[in-house]
């Protein structure tokens, strides 16, 4: 194994929070937990210590005590946590007030706004009140169509507050997309933009609402939020209102005090072969996990500033938002990251002097090959650490890290998803960050490799699993009255334990290498080959700028089908396909070398940017997708349907 890339100086795990707290928890225990591999053990095997001391060290407001920490700890799913506890997830997230900072608002048109932390109050007060005037009561929906603007962050702030359970989908979704998805949830209330900004155009929602709506017929009130025009024209939309006159600022809001488990949010699943799933957070979860996460494991402080590019339709906005919990200022962009240049959102990191700047693996990896290597022109002094997410990080894009942005962050690539709304394996800043590895399991997740029989290993690809509950763990899905569907869903591989879709291994020093989702991973022969494996290698040619691997039936067997996007001008010839079957073939087995390499001008992806392998296998096997508008392109599967190429051997 090789050696670590980044070591955090003495100075760092000195100062880093996690060090307080396990000084903190050994002294309050009388437990020896001298290093992070004895938290982690603790945390995982003494939950009811475990949880309780994260409630204190990170200051949980609630109006009743943790004392009662873990009912049924046997049963996954069905353990109850903080049973005896009332809390609000906005009270915790707005409890520090004053003229710094909340929000710090760019987009990719040049504009910015700033929220002071009384200012968020203030309006998030106004629209808890406002939303109690229209009927809104503990358990209602209230959804949001909304860009990654502070109204969203107070939109979601004020359905909290009043004990509504919030949803949102991000304004490239279509008309059906939203509909799969609010269409299930009936909510009572509607956010929505006149419309958005993307790559250089305006996109009005306008002509998108009025045939939303008469599809939705629970909503009782839309609330329109001008964003492109000051007034726009709501003809013809029902139930309208602009915010200002829906809302004004106050200056007090009545939290409602709500069990642990009171459903918060609702997200949703890809959706990319099926209706997505809608599965439903638990306030009190969503906060201890992500104080857990965003305290301990990312070292916020309050007066840092986070930033994660996202849209409000990936479980990253709600991360990104449980960030004001701990002080820090969140600051959000709204836009393309490469409009109107690579430099954008490094020119806001100088600007905004971001400690912790979050983004996607696939957008490093593109930024690497713009030629932009940002540390060259821009004052990164303040940046701590670079978080990363979306898919698997190759371990050239550790090396660009190091060298192109700054040799003196800590890179986290983090992995969960939107099925706990957190992470199994994240970052930690008193550890050491090895090349193409996540640095270690999250505190409090049981997280093991498991084999084939269900066996813990060590060393070896497997099934990422979780052994014991934890207090993100959803609350089930909507309409799954009796929890088949959310048993199915995570339960039926391993019994009373979550098997999470991932084909991993845990490396000896207690590292996660993620090789894809489990559902993609390839069978040639019987070989089981994670698809980031075949990623990592092809991607390090310059002359490709992203791939997809897909297995195809053939011969009784499975054979490797890899579709490659080229720069412009580069043409994918026998030369071509050679020194890519050579570069997989040296730097991995032979198994992995593709049977077929195939050209094509666009790859399919969702709308949080993950490539689509199970979509693009069925229409190349000739089944149909029933479900696209989850996806940014879905005209991008045409260039897989009906290919000469495989049918020939």
């Amino acid at each position: 194994m090789a050696g670590a890339i980044y070591t955090p100086s003495a100075e760092r795990i000195a100062a880093a929070r996690i060090t307080a707290f396990r000084a903190a928890a050994s002294a309050d225990t009388g437990r020896d937990l001298p290093d992070y591999a004895a938290l982690w053990r603790w945390s995982t095997r003494h939950p009811e210590e475990f949880w309780p001391a994260v409630w204190r060290f990170c200051e949980v407001r609630a109006q009743r005590d943790c004392d009662r920490v873990l009912d049924h700890p046997e049963r996954m799913p069905g353990a109850q946590w903080f049973a005896g506890s009332r809390l609000n997830f906005a009270e915790n997230l707005l409890h520090h007030r004053g003229p710094q900072p909340a929000i710090v608002f760019r987009d990719e048109s040049g504009s910015r706004r700033v929220l002071s932390r009384d200012e968020l109050y203030n309006q998030v007060a106004g629209l808890s009140a406002a939303l109690r005037e229209a009927g809104v009561e503990s358990g209602d929906r209230v959804a949001a169509y909304l860009p990654n603007i502070p109204e969203t962050i107070v939109a979601m702030l004020g359905a909290s507050s009043v004990g509504a359970t919030f949803s949102s989908c991000s304004p490239d979704f279509g008309v059906n997309g939203v509909l799969d998805r609010f269409g299930q949830i009936a909510p009572k209330v509607l956010f929505a933009a006149d419309g958005y900004r993307y790559n250089g155009k305006r996109i009005s929602l306008l002509p998108r609402l009025r045939e939303l709506l008469p599809r939705l017929p629970e909503i009782e009130r839309v609330v329109i939020v001008p964003f492109l025009d000051e007034q726009p024209d709501l003809d013809g939309i029902p139930c309208a209102v602009l915010l200002d006159d829906f809302a004004r600022p106050r200056e007090t809001i009545d939290f409602a005090a709500l069990p642990f488990d009171h459903p918060l949010y609702i997200l949703y699943s890809s959706g990319t072969t099926g209706s997505p799933k809608c599965i439903i957070h638990g306030a009190g979860g969503t906060l201890l996990q992500h104080l857990k996460e965003h305290v301990l494991h990312t070292d916020l402080h309050a007066g840092d500033r986070m930033f994660y590019f996202t849209t409000c339709g990936w479980m990253m906005w709600n991360w990104l938002a449980s960030g004001l919990a701990t002080g820090a200022t969140i600051v959000l962009y709204d836009g393309s990251p490469f409009h109107p240049d690579p430099a954008v959102l490094w020119r806001l990191a100088d600007e905004e002097k971001l400690t912790v700047f979050g983004t996607s693996a696939k957008y490093l990896s593109a930024l690497e090959k713009s030629g932009l290597r940002p540390g060259d022109e821009f004052d990164l002094s303040s940046l701590r650490c670079v978080l990363s997410t979306g898919s698997p990080l190759a371990p050239e894009s550790y090396d660009f890290v190091y060298t192109g942005i700054s040799s003196g962050v800590q890179l986290s690539s983090i992995s969960g998803g939107t099925d706990i709304i957190s992470c199994f394996a994240l970052g930690n800043p008193v550890l050491p960050v090895y090349r193409g590895e996540l640095q270690c399991r999250g505190l409090g997740m049981a997280v093991e490799i498991f084999d084939d029989q269900g066996r813990p290993v060590t060393g070896e690809k497997g099934e990422l699993v979780c052994t014991r509950p934890f207090p993100s763990m959803p609350l089930g899905f909507w309409n799954d009255p009796d929890g088949s569907r959310y048993r199915t869903a995570y339960f039926d591989r391993y019994a009373d334990t979550w098997c999470h879709g991932d084909y991993a291994m845990l490396t000896g020093h207690g590292g996660i290498v993620i090789y894809g989702r489990s559902d993609a991973v390839l069978n040639p022969g019987g070989v089981r080959i994670g698809t980031a494996e075949i990623y990592r290698q092809v991607e390090k040619l310059d002359e490709v700028l992203e791939s997809i691997a897909v297995g195809q039936d053939w011969d009784n067997d499975q054979r490797v089908i890899l579709f490659v996007r080229l720069r412009e001008g580069v043409v994918l010839d026998d030369v071509m396909r050679q020194r890519i079957r050579k570069v997989i073939r040296d730097n991995t087995t032979p198994r992995h070398v593709p049977a077929k390499i195939i050209a094509v001008p666009d790859i399919p992806r969702t709308i949080s940017g993950k490539i689509v392998e199970l979509a693009v296998q069925r229409v190349i096997h000739g089944r149909d997708i029933t479900n696209t508008d989850a996806m940014a392109n879905p005209d991008a599967l045409e260039h897989f349907r009906d290919l000469p190429e495989l049918g020939a051997d």
